[in-house]
């Protein structure tokens, strides 16, 4: 598979989302996927402190093993959900850093991300605690997610040495937000773009179909998850891109890695996977290369 570069890190064009472990899928399922995703020739994963309360860490760091070494492992930090280690204080930093340190049974990350901005901590002083932990070996490179523009500018501007080096926000045919500037900011400054929900919560996977009943079990049949998502106002949407990568021997989920990595500023999609064949079905797509004519046609076709 493409390897693309994340400041000094080189990682695999297709990424692994780690929130559905230790959550959606145990410690056995989980195992699964971290073999499938290195036998595709992925080797990047990218978890949280939050994620499944601390267990998809220490799921994803017990499937690797031995394999540490082989893999580029991001994790996040200051999510305001975490009840305990919220937020970018310097102390908060530190502690989440060596909880993750110990939950993923390593020492070092390869990619430490802060998970949200903190409006209540100036970012110099969270930058400052990340550089000693650069300096200290035990983190490799920094990032960002869910940072606006404006955010990325202030980071980049008020880093005393270890600086931002990848931008973490949600991203796809159907949310197109980080194109207002975010994205234009990233070019300007070296930063890799990393998308999360590339397949906006699986409305980009051709199981949702307009028309037709919703599959068992699917997360869009919660009517709190399927208003949050306003699915049946995408779904015209989704059958005119479903019909332009059918039009081409392709899957709409192929399309949407494939539209994402015709982007040089984009270095890994980021997908979850609860089971083998999702891996495998999210590495294939990498192999699709858009043409400038199939981009702009695919800008039509989403009017």
């Amino acid at each position: 598979m493409e390897r693309r570069r994340i400041g000094s890190l080189e990682v695999s064009a297709v990424g692994i989302g780690c929130n559905n472990f230790g959550w959606r899928i145990d410690a056995e399922q989980t195992a699964a996927v971290v073999n499938a995703a290195l036998d595709a020739g992925i080797n990047f994963f990218d978890t949280a402190d939050v994620y499944g309360g601390g267990q998809s860490e220490v799921f994803l760091g017990r499937a690797l093993g031995s394999r540490r070494a082989d893999v580029i492992i991001a994790t996040k930090f200051g999510h305001p959900g975490n009840e305990t280690l919220r937020g970018g204080r310097p102390e908060t930093v530190r502690k989440a850093a060596e909880e993750s340190l110990r939950r993923l049974g390593t020492d070092y990350i390869d990619l430490y991300q802060m998970h949200r901005p903190d409006p209540d901590v100036p970012i110099a002083e969270t930058l400052g605690a990340l550089d000693a932990l650069v300096q200290a070996g035990k983190v490799r490179e920094i990032g960002s997610s869910n940072f606006g523009a404006g955010q990325i500018r202030d980071a980049e501007d008020a880093a005393p040495g270890a600086r931002f080096v990848s931008v973490q926000n949600e991203y796809s045919l159907l949310q197109r937000a980080p194109e207002v500037d975010v994205l234009e900011e990233c070019e300007r400054l070296g930063q890799a773009f990393l998308p999360f929900f590339p397949l906006a919560s699986g409305l980009l996977t051709g199981k949702y179909r307009k028309g037709q009943p919703l599959p068992e079990g699917a997360r869009l049949a919660d009517p709190q998850w399927e208003a949050r998502m306003r699915a049946d106002e995408r779904l015209d949407a989704v059958e005119r891109l479903i019909a332009f990568a059918e039009s081409r021997g392709h899957t709409v989920l192929e399309l949407s890695f494939a539209w994402l990595l015709a982007r040089p500023v984009v270095a890994s999609v980021i997908a979850g996977a609860t089971k083998p064949a999702q891996v495998h079905a999210n590495a294939a797509a990498a192999g699709w290369s858009l043409t400038a004519d199939d981009m702009a046609e695919i800008d039509r076709v989403l009017g």
